[in-house]
């Protein structure tokens, strides 16, 4: 082992270094609720393109079941994963950006992203259109409240992409 080698052990040893796990810890101040809006829009899609799967027929061919199985799991991997995103970036809303200022003027805004967390869960564990839907609804109600705290007015608009949906921007 070299010299240089010792002597950055040494100063490890003496100062190591520290994991910082957060959205952004300089704090960077770029927060945006369009990341969970998608997010939430893919769940849909994702139940959407389950309901719309053809089961093949007992006598279908290996590859028939093959394909069928795989596109099942893959929109399933897809939902999950979306849900747990959606999660992800409402935390990092409700947690980094959301102060207790915040708080007063919008008195239920703990309430929705409870709601939120709670619904996505429901979302990501079943294939359930209904629990889709009402994330998408929850994450619209916390965008609006965040465009508000920014001084913006929102509107919705059609997302324009296949699955259907509004989006919530701000204006």
């Amino acid at each position: 082992m070299s010299v240089l080698n010792r002597t950055f052990e040494a100063v490890h040893r003496l100062f190591p270094a520290k994991v910082a796990h957060a959205h952004c810890d300089i704090p960077c101040g770029i927060y945006d609720p369009h990341q969970a809006q998608l997010a939430a829009l893919t769940v849909i899609r994702m139940n959407q393109l389950i309901a719309d799967l053809s089961t093949p027929e007992i006598s279908a061919s290996p590859e028939e079941w093959q394909t069928y199985t795989s596109k099942l799991g893959r929109y399933i991997a897809s939902k999950e994963e979306h849900a747990e995103l959606c999660k992800r970036e409402l935390r990092i809303l409700w947690a980094d950006y959301f102060t207790p200022a915040h708080l007063e003027k919008n008195p239920g805004l703990h309430s929705h992203f409870w709601n939120a967390m709670k619904v996505a869960s429901k979302a990501r564990q079943n294939v359930d259109m209904a629990a889709a839907a009402e994330l998408l609804s929850s994450v619209h109600a916390i965008a609006e409240i965040f465009w508000v705290t920014k001084g913006a007015e929102t509107r919705r608009r059609a997302s324009g992409h296949v699955v259907g949906g509004e989006v919530v921007y701000p204006v």
